[in-house]
């Protein structure tokens, strides 16, 4: 018999752990030597557990850092890198490839439906071409939809699993002690407390073949809720893809974003609202040239808050969801636009009072303007983000994130929540389609 490829997964706590164990796991022909990290803060230096990488892993699978690919490539002799996160543009994706090849390895992209699982019960998945499109509000309107319709909804959302990943491997979440049970970073949080708060069960983790099972058996339909611009891990019935025309051109620029959008049978355009008509445009005639056979369907996000007066007239800082700004690129989002839109006086940049990590995240991601990211990927971290708050000199903070940072944070000035849902613009809408592909 041959000797096993040797195998360098690239990853960022997700993906890559599900397609090693689609693909990879079991299969003696290959032998995965470790896992890289990146994107995510304090995910390296950890271990792939014996108890979820099968058995020709006793030992687990060990992850370094990925700037220390080309001395893992000489170390373990590998012959194969494979490029498993998402949400990247196709000149970083090509610096990958280069780094592999000029170290002796082949680089490889596994295909999306290679690494799909199929459903007993219906699965409809929305995605999206960047992180920060509307995918999350997308997923709560199409849930609200169905459960409006009687239908039994379970939400499975793409994976964040930045604890213990043995005891992470399959998680339910249907309140907030659950969030307290897995010890859920602020990232996670945003995700699931919508959710919980519209009564939606959600399941996450790491095995994703016994989260479909166990979420099989309480759902008439799953709602695959994809993180980040990655394609699904299960098999869609009805593949809904988000695009922003806040960064037209990206649907066509950004990996593995296009995937979705060649695939998707439906493209939600939202934000019309508030970007540009030629921006709206653009990506509408970008989605025909690439796929002439999907339904479009307009959207916008409006953004409402509990109470506006606090914010008129007063210095604010402006909180944004975490992933938004970092790896999804965009200098603000929603709570920027609020604290403009309700007469702040003055929007307070945040960089000047950052501690620890916050000031780091500023470093690595230039692109942040005048507003503060949530990062909030652990104790320390979330402890830093509180500190920060503290010092920035405002009346003031503006939340643009999905949820209420009072239950994570102690912040020693008023925090004013922001809210966003999708609303769709006349015909087709979600209802319409969800009806056409005989799902209501």
């Amino acid at each position: 018999m041959a000797e096993p490829r040797r195998v360098i997964i690239l990853g960022a706590a997700g993906r890559d752990f599900h397609n090693f164990n689609v693909y990879f796991r079991d299969r003696p022909e290959y032998r995965v030597v470790c896992f890289t990290a990146t994107q995510i803060p304090g995910i390296a230096s950890r271990k792939y557990p014996p108890v979820l990488a099968g058995k020709l892993y006793p030992d687990g699978i060990p992850i370094h850092p990925e700037d220390e690919l080309p001395a893992l490539i000489k170390t373990h002799g590998a012959d194969l890198v494979v490029f498993s996160y998402s949400d990247v543009e196709y000149a970083y994706l090509g610096h990958r490839a280069a780094i592999a090849n000029a170290n002796g390895a082949d680089f490889m992209l596994l295909g999306a439906e290679n690494t799909m699982l199929t459903s007993k019960v219906p699965v409809v998945a929305i995605c999206a071409v960047r992180t920060g499109s509307g995918k999350s509000q997308t997923t709560r309107r199409v849930a609200q939809i169905l459960r409006d319709r009687g239908k039994r909804v379970v939400v499975i959302r793409h994976p964040m699993p930045y604890g213990d990943l043995a005891t992470q491997a399959v998680e339910r979440f249907a309140t907030y002690a659950d969030l307290d049970k897995y010890e859920c970073t602020i990232e996670e949080r945003e995700e699931y407390e919508p959710h919980i708060d519209k009564g939606t069960v959600v399941y996450a983790g790491v095995d994703y073949e016994r989260i479909l099972r166990q979420a099989e058996t309480e759902a008439d339909i799953i709602l695959w809720d994809g993180g980040n611009n990655d394609t699904p891990f299960y098999k869609p019935d009805l593949y809904l893809v988000v695009a922003d025309p806040h960064r037209p051109g990206h649907e066509l620029t950004y990996y593995p974003g296009e995937t979705n959008l060649r695939m998707a049978d439906v493209v939600i355009v939202n934000k019309v609202d508030t970007a540009t008509p030629e921006n709206v445009e653009i990506v509408k005639a970008n989605v025909r040239a690439v796929n002439p056979d999907a339904v479009i369907v307009e959207a916008a996000s409006p953004i409402t808050a509990v109470d506006k007066e606090p914010v008129r007239g007063k210095r604010v800082l402006v909180i944004e969801d975490g992933p938004t700004l970092t790896h999804g690129g965009m200098s603000y989002g929603a709570g920027y636009i609020a604290a403009q839109r309700f007469g702040a006086a003055e929007i307070v940049d945040p960089k000047p009072y950052a501690v620890g990590s916050i000031k780091e995240t500023y470093k690595k991601y230039p692109n942040a303007g005048n507003v503060l990211p949530a990062m909030g990927y652990g104790p320390k971290q979330i402890k830093e983000l509180d500190a920060t708050i503290d010092a920035v000199p405002c009346d003031v903070v503006v939340s643009g994130t999905p949820i209420d940072l009072g239950r994570v944070l102690t912040p020693n000035k008023p925090i004013v929540q922001v809210r966003y849902e999708l609303d769709e613009i006349g015909h087709p809408n979600l209802e319409d389609v969800l009806r056409d592909w005989k799902l209501i």
